[in-house]
C-alpha cells in the first residue's frame, strides 16, 4: 500500500497564521500537523508516502528535508499553477495505470484511528472511508451494508444520489473523517474526469458502480484542525488520547 497526505490548501480559516506558514506546519504541542500524520502513516510500512503541495509548497518541501530520514522517505507532488482538490491532487500523485492501493490523510485530521482495521477492510472494495456520527452538515449514506449510495445535506435538505430519490430516514447518515483507501478498481474509474475535481464527488457520482464501504470504529476520537478553536485545543486533544505532547 502506498499513502497520501493532502496537503495543498490554503488554509483559509486559519488566517493569518496561513498567511505565511501553511497549515501543514503549524504545530501542535511543538510538532508540526504533517509531521505527526506521516509519523502515524510510516508505522505501516507503505511503499511510498506522497505529499502534495500548493500554498507556500517550497516551505513544505524544505521542511521535510529538514527532518532527515523520515523526511527524504516522502515525494513532493507539486501543484504549482493551481490547485487541483482532492481528487485531481490524487491523479496528479499517482499514475492510474500503476496505482495499486493509496491510503489517504488529510493534514489537518488528529485522531486515535486504528489504520490497521481500514486497512484490513479495503481488499474487497474500490474504496473505504472511515466515518462516524459526529457534527457536520455534509455527510455521506449508507445501506444497511455500509455501502455508500448517496450524500446529504442535513441544513439545506440537497440530496444527491445516482440512485435517484432515496428515503434518506432509512440509511446510516455519517460524516467523513478525513481519512480513506482507494483501491485500483476507483482509480480506473477516474480516468477521463477532469484534472481537477473532489474525491467526494466522485464517490457521488460513482457509489452506484462502485463498492465503496463505510467503516465505524466505535471509539473513535477526530479532531478537525482546519479551525482557530480546534488548533488552540489539539494540545488537550492530544493528552486526552494519551499521546506524548
Amino acid at each position: 500500500m502506498k499513502a497520501m497526505i493532502f496537503a495543498a490548501g490554503y488554509g483559509s480559516r486559519l488566517r493569518p497564521l496561513t498567511d505565511v506558514c501553511p497549515k501543514a506546519l503549524l504545530e501542535v504541542g511543538g510538532v508540526p500537523l504533517l509531521l505527526r500524520v506521516l509519523r502515524n502513516l510510516l508505522v505501516l510500512h507503505p511503499s511510498e508516502v506522497v505529499v502534495n503541495v500548493h500554498h507556500l509548497g517550497d516551505m513544505i518541501a524544505d521542511a521535510l528535508l529538514s527532518w532527515g530520514e523520515i523526511g527524504a522517505s516522502v515525494r513532493v507532488s507539486y501543484e504549482r499553477d493551481a490547485l487541483l482538490d482532492t481528487g485531481g491532487g490524487l491523479l496528479r500523485a499517482f499514475s492510474v495505470s500503476e496505482c495499486e492501493w493509496v491510503l489517504a490523510h488529510n493534514v489537518d485530521i488528529l485522531s486515535n484511528a486504528d489504520l490497521d482495521v481500514l486497512c484490513g477492510a479495503a481488499s474487497d472494495q474500490d474504496a473505504v472511508l472511515l466515518v462516524s456520527d459526529r457534527i457536520s452538515n455534509r455527510r455521506l449514506l449508507f445501506d444497511e451494508d455500509m455501502r455508500m449510495v448517496g450524500w446529504t445535506n442535513v441544513k439545506t435538505g440537497e440530496v444527491r444520489s445516482p440512485y435517484g430519490n432515496i428515503d434518506v430516514s432509512s440509511l446510516h447518515s455519517l460524516a467523513f473523517s478525513g481519512i480513506q483507501i482507494i483501491g485500483p478498481g476507483a482509480f480506473r474509474a477516474m480516468e477521463g474526469w477532469p484534472e481537477r475535481f473532489g474525491i467526494m464527488d466522485f464517490y457521488i457520482h460513482q457509489c452506484g458502480r462502485l463498492r465503496i464501504k463505510g467503516i465505524v470504529q466505535e471509539n473513535l476520537r477526530l479532531l478537525d484542525v482546519g479551525k482557530p478553536e480546534s488548533l488552540h485545543s489539539a494540545v488537550d486533544f492530544l493528552r486526552g488520547l494519551g499521546k506524548d505532547v
